[in-house]
């Protein structure tokens, strides 16, 4: 783990890029400085949101994917992400090929062939044309009714395959999720982007909202080549800058290094953030903000199931966990090393906020 001092810059410019000390107006706002904000887990990326728009409410998280501005979807890595609208379908068309390629494997292990997509694509198109929206059990059972077998994951990976070449994407909130609709339909104000203009905008989206970052970061975090992040580099370098420590290079936008804080305000130097949030998963090299020796509080046996993160002055300090009873939530804090009074103090803001995003009264168990 470095030391804080050395690295105070970078937690100075990360904290700022994640609209964490310098927050935003809106979830969309949230959305569309981040790009991508993972969202497997449904009511910690709602929080993911929230937590950087203070003053958002759940509520408005939900107002948001109802009209559309936000979708969720699979823009890379094969993992569930909101996304703003209308950035979703030149993203696809950077990572699909990739993508799909690397799952032709699993599709023939469940004997999912191309007419099985084709005859499930007709399908989904005859049903939810005209702005119709499906959950996903109605949509299963669809499938089914005509012949398409759906267990085994096969239902799964025709849902994924449809997202990921831009038919469907997860639209309107239906019960405690979402309901599945059109792409074209839900979010047809598309961006046009393509080739190389794609590939620069993409780099560039990532380091305005995860900077500072490496190369391979954003090559983890994209699932893409190094070759397209060194062109994508190569067009947008006048728009960066980029500092060294311990010999690795760390990219960031101009636009951040001028207008991040000098000094976090006091207010805002412990974060309550959620499972699987961007500031810890949104990068390959975890261990400037996390301590290897901690790694296994985080995901205990390596069980890929992300606790929600307390962080303390740009570094990972604990985890919490929450219970809800009524009008009121507790969390818990579980401090890797005790809180100072000051850190404790931070919290309870934290958890505070968290219960209005919530509209319940959040306390410190």
């Amino acid at each position: 783990m470095p030391t804080h001092a050395k690295y105070a810059d970078l937690y100075r410019f990360r904290q700022a890029a994640h609209a964490l000390t310098a927050p935003l107006v809106s979830p969309l706002a949230v959305a569309e400085r981040m790009l991508a904000v993972q969202a497997q887990d449904f009511a910690a990326a709602c929080w993911a949101l929230g937590v950087r728009a203070p003053g958002a409410t759940h509520a408005d998280v939900i107002s948001a994917l109802e009209r559309g501005e936000i979708v969720r979807s699979w823009p890379m890595r094969g993992t569930l992400h909101f996304v703003p609208a209308r950035e979703l379908g030149w993203m696809l068309r950077v990572t699909t090929p990739r993508m799909i390629a690397g799952l032709a494997l699993r599709h023939r292990q469940l004997e999912l062939e191309e007419h099985d997509f084709a005859r499930a694509r007709d399908l989904v198109v005859e049903a939810l044309a005209g702005g119709r929206s499906l959950g996903r059990p109605e949509l299963m059972e669809l499938w089914e009714r005509n012949g398409i077998r759906t267990a085994g994951q096969r239902g799964y990976h025709l849902i994924y395959y449809l997202a990921q070449t831009g038919v469907l994407c997860w639209g309107p909130p239906h019960r405690t999720q979402q309901s599945l609709v059109l792409l074209d339909e839900w979010a047809p104000d598309q961006r046009p982007l393509d080739g190389d203009e794609a590939l620069a905008e993409f780099l560039l989206r990532y380091l305005a909202g995860h900077g500072p970052a490496t190369l391979k970061d954003y090559v983890w975090w994209s699932k893409g080549t190094m070759a397209g992040a060194k062109a994508g580099l190569t067009l947008i370098r006048d728009r960066l800058t980029s500092f060294d420590l311990d010999g690795v290079t760390y990219w960031m936008t101009a636009e951040l290094a001028d207008a991040a804080p000098a000094r976090a305000p006091r207010s805002r130097s412990v974060h309550v953030l959620p499972g699987f949030d961007e500031y810890l998963l949104g990068y390959q090299d975890r261990t400037p903000v996390l301590a290897p020796e901690f790694a296994d509080r985080i995901v205990p046996g390596a069980n890929g199931i992300f606790k929600p993160l307390v962080v303390s002055k740009g570094r990972v300090a604990g985890t919490w966990r929450r219970t809800a009873n009524g009008s009121r939530v507790a969390v818990e804090a579980e401090p890797f090393v005790p809180f100072t009074p000051a850190e404790q103090a931070g919290f309870a803001t934290g958890v505070r906020a968290y219960g209005r995003f919530l509209g319940l009264h959040g306390e410190v168990a």
